[in-house]
């Protein structure tokens, strides 16, 4: 009975709730998904030739950091607002206002990780006959995977955040049902879409890990080596006579 009034009460936890309204959390979630796959996506499709720009004509790579972080900096409030008139009320105003905030740490990481390719790499391809697309693809990109992948991690896991932004014009998510529960005093709908999001940016953090470790296999072996190593240095220092 007390499971049943808690709608009433209006009590932070309900059971009732998430029993009479999981189609709603549901659609929720997966719009809240769907957004941030989609603009995470995106920003990586236009991250990577601006790196490479940056890359291949160092005087550009100023400009190109210099005004991603400027559009990282503006406010969200204030980006929606600025787009709003390309746009309209609209998922495309969300999903390209968290693009463009996704772009300063996109194009950093997979610019550190295209620089961080070790010369003798490149030379070694070039000697085998690899023109510039082929280096690029097969030899430097998935060197450049560990900063690329680190990239898309910390861009995931803060737009799952910044979508709850979305609210203000109806395509936010679970943002929109935070904010309705906000404006109605609704807790446990505040409450369970609040821990929802919380949800999916673990999630999905756990999930690109877990892809970063399968498809760079050579840094866990690296860090094996080192801490191997590191070991039997300190095992010959002890070892050490005095």
């Amino acid at each position: 009975m007390a499971e049943q009034n808690c709608l009433v009460t209006n009590d932070w936890i309900c059971g009732e709730y998430l029993r009479t309204r999981s189609q709603e959390l549901t659609d929720a979630t997966l719009q809240h998904v769907g957004i941030t796959l989609t603009s995470v996506a995106i920003g990586l499709a236009v991250s990577l030739p601006l790196a490479l720009l940056a890359r291949r004509w160092r005087f550009l790579a100023g400009p190109i950091l210099g005004v991603t972080t400027v559009l990282y900096s503006v406010p969200s409030l204030a980006m929606f607002s600025l787009l709003l008139p390309f746009f309209g009320l609209s998922a495309s105003l969300v999903v390209t206002g968290l693009v463009l905030y996704s772009l300063t740490v996109l194009v950093r990481n997979i610019l550190a990780g295209l620089r961080a390719v070790p010369e003798e790499a490149r030379d070694a391809a070039k000697g085998m006959g690899y023109g510039p697309l082929r280096l690029l693809w097969e030899v430097e990109l998935p060197l450049a995977l560990p900063a690329l992948l680190a990239g898309v991690r910390i861009t995931t896991v803060s737009t799952v955040a910044l979508t709850t932004v979305g609210a203000i014009v109806d395509y936010g998510g679970l943002g929109t049902l935070i904010l309705d529960g906000l404006d109605t005093t609704f807790k446990a709908q505040v409450l369970t879409a609040s821990v929802l999001c919380l949800l999916l940016a673990v999630a999905a953090d756990l999930l690109l890990l877990a892809l970063q470790r399968w498809l760079t296999p050579w840094t866990r072996a690296h860090r094996i080596r080192t801490s191997r190593a590191a070991r039997k240095a300190a095992v010959a220092k002890v070892a050490e006579p005095a």
